[in-house]
């Protein structure tokens, strides 16, 4: 399905701020704990994205989420929102609260194992007493790199591609998607039978205050691995930029 026109609504809702959904956190390719990293990417955006408690089925991790991007069609005011599509209106307040980070002190963090958010201590990793560092200063920390909103900085940390699940029979759901408003959720896609891929903008909650330095950077997990999740190590190949000002380009 392909929407062309509004989404068939009967009365102004929570849907005009924000939808609930199901997202695919992460994919399980051997142990269980094969798929920390990417369910910890994952749940580190935050800013426009409250994710709720994982659950496992088959080979997946999916959470119920709700994604805090309003109805291109509605126009708010306050608690006031008025239709521009069907010209119904009236009051509709959903209480985000600030968004939620997975920071919760200098040391402690929120992360994925083995399928379970989890809290505790990611230590710092010494450096060793001899060679030297693979990577030095961050390439990105002064890059003009912005994502489609024209937000500057950390781009990458900021633009993320998000699986929902929406099988073809649920005309209702894929409507109210593809009727987000653009860029904070946009190029949607249907790659599998039973989801729907789109790109959407929600920050990474593991940044720090300068917005740019990630603080999982040189973190250990308490066995041994990274604490950074592994695709953030994956720099983008030559000419494969995705944002304007990228400093790879």
């Amino acid at each position: 399905m392909q929407a062309s026109g509004p989404p068939s609504c009967s009365a102004v809702g929570r849907h005009c701020r924000g939808l609930s959904v199901t997202v695919r956190v992460a994919t399980i390719n051997g142990p269980a704990s094969s798929a920390d990293h990417e369910a910890t990417w994952l749940l580190g955006h935050t800013e426009h994205i409250r994710f709720g408690p994982l659950t496992r089925r088959g080979s997946s991790i999916y959470s119920r989420a709700f994604l805090s991007v309003p109805c291109k069609f509605a126009a708010a005011d306050g608690a006031n929102v008025h239709c521009r599509a069907h010209g119904f209106g009236g009051r509709v307040s959903v209480d985000r609260g600030p968004a939620l980070s997975r920071q919760l002190g200098p040391d402690r963090f929120q992360y994925v194992h083995r399928g379970r958010l989890v809290a505790g201590k990611l230590a710092t990793k010494k450096p060793a007493k001899s060679g030297l560092p693979i990577l030095g200063a961050n390439p990105c920390a002064t890059a003009p790199c912005r994502t489609a909103d024209n937000k500057r900085g950390a781009a990458c940390c900021r633009d993320l591609q998000v699986e929902i699940l929406c099988p073809p029979r649920n005309t209702k759901l894929e409507s109210l998607i593809r009727a987000r408003k653009s860029p904070y959720l946009c190029k949607i896609d249907r790659d599998k039978p039973d989801s729907l891929g789109v790109e959407m903008i929600s920050s990474c909650s593991y940044l720090a205050g300068d917005k740019i330095t990630c603080t999982l950077h040189g973190r250990t997990r308490p066995d041994g691995r990274s604490a950074k999740p592994d695709l953030c190590f994956l720099w983008p190949e030559k000419g494969d930029v995705f944002h304007t000002g990228c400093v790879f380009r």
